[in-house]
């Protein structure tokens, strides 16, 4: 069988990638993931992968350099969410690449080309190829955002990548924690008060402990006959309820 390993920092896109290829190649066997390029390239060596998926920006070692280190022992495949560069430079390159979050139709060509080249050395880092992506690095030389921008959450038996901003608002209860956008609802087991920690003050509000609200989507806050404070939510019928601890965030409204 297949083998490859999948390096990226962020663990909700190593799971991303290692469910859309369990989709379209369920042949391949993931033999491991790495968190940056110095672990990429020691799991390189452990388990000789035929194929070695690795994010240009890594903390530490980058994929550009992982990617020298590995040189023939596996075929390369950089991974990158910036697809304007990407096209240009990899489809000019020996080495193939995946967008993120990785897409089934695209990730589809990606695997043809990989298996044509299943058994062959892999190709050189060489120098033209490595100031070709050099190039695309400087282009995408931006500092990642502190803050989380996909959800990946369940939708029945479906593993869905979510964007942020499309979220109208996030509601726990006991065991689970319901996504709600505008077309879909989806869940996870992420608690509310991790997500405060994780999502963007300026886009997501706590208005109550199981509550968060994308302040894009509030459409207006009223009040009730028992006096408690609704936030009405555009194009939705819920009314969330804002604790009293929260109502200051209502003041500038």
């Amino acid at each position: 069988m297949p083998t490859a390993i999948i390096a990226d920092d962020e663990r909700l896109m190593r799971d991303q990638l290692r469910m859309r290829l369990e989709q379209v190649w369920p042949e391949l066997q993931i033999v491991g993931e790495a968190k940056n390029g110095e672990e990429a390239v020691e799991l390189v060596g452990e388990h000789k992968p035929d194929f070695t998926f690795l994010d240009i920006r890594m903390p530490g070692k980058t994929g550009i350099e992982a990617a020298r280190d590995i040189g023939e022992r596996s075929q390369i495949v950089f991974v990158t969410a910036y697809d304007q560069y990407a096209v240009e430079a990899f489809e000019r390159g020996a080495v193939d690449y995946v967008l993120k979050p990785s897409e089934p139709e695209r990730l589809k060509v990606t695997v043809e080309r990989l298996k044509a080249r299943l058994g062959k050395p892999g190709a050189v880092v060489n120098d033209s190829v490595t100031a070709m992506l050099s190039q695309l690095a400087e282009k995408i030389a931006a500092p990642k955002p502190k803050h989380l921008q996909w959800i990946q959450a369940s939708i029945g038996q479906d593993l869905r990548m979510i964007p942020v901003e499309e979220i109208l608002f996030f509601r726990s209860d006991e065991k689970y924690t319901c996504v709600q956008t505008a077309s879909f609802e989806a869940l996870i087991r992420k608690p509310v008060r991790d997500l405060a920690d994780e999502l963007d003050p300026a886009l997501f509000w706590q208005i109550h402990r199981a509550t968060l609200v994308n302040v894009n989507a509030i459409e207006g806050v009223t009040r009730d006959i028992r006096g408690r404070h609704l936030v009405l939510v555009k194009g939705r019928p819920e009314k969330l309820e804002v604790s009293r601890s929260f109502l200051h965030l209502f003041k500038q409204m």
